[in-house]
Formats: C-alpha cells, sequence, structure tokens
C-alpha cells in the first residue's frame, strides 16, 4: 500500500530532532508522501527548506485563521509572490475560519480567508480550509468563490454540511478524531459520503488516534486512522487506502509514480 497524508505540519519544531528518523517510520509504514501547509507567513521559509531536503514533502501556503494577530495586509502580497515564483507548491492553505476561539476577529478571518481564496483561483490551485466552528460561514463564502476546490481539513460537521461540500466539489480530511469511540457523528458520516471523497491525514504533530493519545503525532500514525476507517466502512484496508491515495494524487497533482521515485 501508497499513502497519502493529507495534512501534515511535519516542518514543525517538534520533528527537528528526529525529522529523519519520523520520515523513516512514516515510510514503513506505507505513508510515502506528505502534503505540509502553512500557517504563517514567517513560517514559510522553514517548510520551503524542509520539504527541499526531504522527498516526498509537498509544500502548501497559506494564512492560517488562528494565527491572525500574526498576519499583515502585506502577507497577502507575500503570498501572491510566492505562488508566482514558480517554486513547489500543491495549494493554498491553510486557511479559513475558526469560530471556537472568540479571541479572534472573525471580519478580519473572513477578509483574509477570501483573499486567500481568489489567489488559489488566480494560480488554480486547491485550498486546504480549517473550519472549526464554522461550517455554515465556510460554505457560505465557497459558494461565492465557483470554481474553487481542495479539501476541509479534520472534518466534523454534519452529514448535511458533508453532502453539500461534496457537492460543491470538495474533500473531507479524516484524521485522528475519528479513532475514538466518542466520536459517534463523524463515524456515522464517513460511513454515508462516497469514499471518492474522503482523503486520510494525521494532522501532525497533532490530533494524535486514541491509541496514541498524549504522544506527539507523526505521519506513520496514518494507518490507525486507515484501519479506523477500513472497519467503519467494512471494506478492505487495501480497498480505502488505494482510493484515498487517488484522491489525494488528483486534487494535488501528486501522481503516484512521482511518489514512488521521490521516496
Amino acid at each position: 500500500m501508497q499513502l497519502i497524508d493529507s495534512h501534515s505540519h511535519f516542518d514543525d519544531a517538534s520533528f527537528a530532532a528526529d525529522r529523519a528518523a519520523a520520515l523513516a517510520r512514516a515510510h514503513a509504514a506505507g505513508v510515502m508522501a506528505q502534503i505540509v501547509p502553512a500557517t504563517h507567513a514567517d513560517g514559510w521559509a522553514q517548510l520551503e527548506s524542509v520539504c527541499s531536503q526531504h522527498p516526498g514533502l509537498y509544500p502548501a501556503y497559506g494564512l492560517h485563521p488562528v494565527f491572525l494577530p500574526q498576519h499583515l495586509p502585506a502577507h497577502l502580497d507575500a503570498l501572491q509572490q510566492q505562488l508566482a515564483s514558480g517554486k513547489p507548491c500543491v495549494a493554498v492553505g491553510e486557511i479559513g475560519l475558526d469560530y471556537f476561539l472568540d479571541t479572534l476577529d472573525r471580519q478580519q478571518q473572513q477578509n483574509f480567508f477570501e483573499a486567500q481564496l481568489r489567489l488559489a483561483l488566480e494560480f488554480n490551485l486547491p485550498v486546504i480550509i480549517h473550519a472549526r466552528r464554522a461550517f455554515d460561514a465556510v460554505i457560505a463564502t465557497l459558494r461565492r468563490f465557483p470554481g474553487s476546490r481542495g479539501v476541509i481539513h479534520s472534518f466534523s460537521g454534519s452529514l448535511e454540511q458533508a453532502k453539500q461540500l461534496c457537492k460543491m466539489g470538495f474533500m473531507l480530511g479524516i484524521g485522528g478524531p475519528l479513532t475514538y469511540p466518542r466520536a459517534q457523528r463523524l463515524r456515522r458520516t464517513v460511513t454515508q459520503i462516497p469514499l471518492d471523497y474522503l482523503l486520510l491525514e494525521t494532522d501532525a504533530p497533532d490530533q494524535p488516534d486514541s491509541q496514541w493519545r498524549g504522544q506527539r503525532n507523526e505521519p506513520a500514525r496514518l494507518l490507525a486512522i486507515l484501519d479506523t476507517l477500513a472497519e467503519l466502512r467494512g471494506e478492505s484496508r487495501e480497498t480505502i487506502a488505494a482510493a484515498t491515495t487517488a484522491n489525494a494524487e488528483r486534487l494535488f497533482g501528486i501522481p503516484i509514480s512521482r511518489i514512488s521515485q521521490s521516496a
């Protein structure tokens, strides 16, 4: 099996001491590629460096809503320049809306979100969307940007919201939360959404699965999510692996042949 971790912050400082070893563990688990989204402009150089040093890591650039206090209007210009530079980039992300933290100004979040959606359309790139307690607002925004495509990272919304997003052509990122028995709504939802709309992700170093709770998450743990999804859907892990890998290939434009050669 060849798997793609569609959302990993492998550039995070928590991997500084053992990044090569963690990558080797990922490869041993069949995780041959990772999409590594940015969070803030000051971190883009480090992300670019890490991805250029380790084959199979694919960068995305964006301004994460949780880091709103660090964002400046000039960073949008810098993002446009980064996307226009011709350097490797498979998506605009991580972008979106976060209504969980009431210290974040919602209008400012909206402004940055919409500006980055425009850039994604300008450069014909998918988006990686953070939507925490803001699914209706994200859906309403996406309706105003026809042609947008991408993935909703760590999907936790309702079945109806999932169906709306899939109808718009968006995929749903499924990660560690699925492995917790208390996540009943999410577990029901993933059994009712066509496999063509699902991606596997770890969100490493965050959101560890139930068997890894309290520890630093890493891409090798993608197998725990794969196994849980296969069990819930009553399908083989090989079927799930093949479909989710093909979905990630299609969305991010990273053919399996290139993954195999790079890893």
